[in-house]
């Protein structure tokens, strides 16, 4: 039965928060990941979130993204959403919104305080009369994201205060505090300060959202959703099994040039991953 096409993430993320578990979203960067990911939550039951940076919008194109995830999402029986990752530029976004997109990030964390608010009222005005979630971030995260770059010195912690009183001014549904952990691979073990979480959490009743979900030892991610973390993304380790396997197909196969026989195992690596991230985060069979 065909469904109803992409949807807003505000709900979903609601009850995710409301009873205790994650939603997956996942950063996309062809077609062959974007499908793996919507039959892992199709064979998992769980609702989904297609996730693309800016640089894929550039990359891709945002017509043909959307295009591509309202097939899939008309398709499944889960729900999906489309969401446009760490956009620090308000006339991209709008496009996106006008585009499809059913989700945005407005990142102006590295403003300050009070311009941080400014942005994000403006983009939640836009935002919530057409139906579209909106996640704004507080505090810093480090490491790179497409080419954002967040020193480790710089990556600075929220401030639970601060959460409280960015939520009463800007009304944005969905917040991503830093609280230690960083966009990449993690060269040891993530520094999470789960103190911090549940101060914000105990502060603000909107769904969280944990920012550089690649690499994170799964206690600390059962830990982080159970605290309120409701949304968790994941970027590097899809990118990089799905990579890898095309590798390994090369280094089995050097003969073999057509790109149906190698983005098969690709695209079956970006399905396990994502099974075991839905699996991790509680999501399985909430759709």
């Amino acid at each position: 039965m065909m469904s109803r096409g992409l949807v807003s993430s505000t709900p979903l993320l609601v009850e995710a928060r409301a009873q205790g578990y994650g939603i997956v979203a996942f950063n996309v960067h062809t077609l062959e990941m974007l499908q793996a990911v919507v039959e892992a939550a199709e064979s998992c039951r769980a609702p989904v979130i297609i996730q693309t940076t800016v640089g894929t919008v550039k990359h891709l194109g945002m017509d043909y993204i959307v295009a591509a995830a309202q097939v899939a999402a008309r398709r499944a029986s889960v729900p999906i959403a489309l969401h446009l990752d760490h956009c620090q530029d308000l006339a991209l976004i709008q496009q996106c919104i006008e585009a499809g997109y059913t989700s945005v990030m407005i990142d102006a964390s590295k403003l300050q305080f009070e311009h941080n608010v400014e942005r994000t009222k403006e983009v939640v005005a836009y935002a919530s009369r057409r139906g579209v979630n909106v996640e704004a971030e507080l505090g810093k995260i480090g490491g790179v994201e497409d080419d954002i770059v967040v020193s480790d010195a710089d990556a600075m912690l929220a401030v639970p205060e601060e959460c409280e009183q960015f939520l009463a001014l800007t009304g944005v549904p969905t917040l991503a505090p830093a609280i230690g952990t960083a966009h990449g691979i993690y060269k040891g073990e993530p520094n999470i300060d789960f103190k911090r979480i549940e101060q914000i959490a105990s502060r603000v009743a909107v769904p969280l959202v944990l920012h550089g979900g690649s690499g994170i030892p799964a206690d600390q991610v059962k830990r982080c959703v159970a605290l309120g973390m409701a949304k968790m993304n994941v970027a590097t380790e899809l990118k990089n099994a799905f990579s890898l396997a095309i590798q390994q197909f090369f280094a089995e196969h050097p003969e073999e040039l057509d790109p149906r026989q190698y983005m098969v195992p690709a695209k079956e690596a970006v399905k396990r991953m994502a099974i075991d991230k839905i699996n991790l985060c509680g999501s399985a069979g909430r759709a």
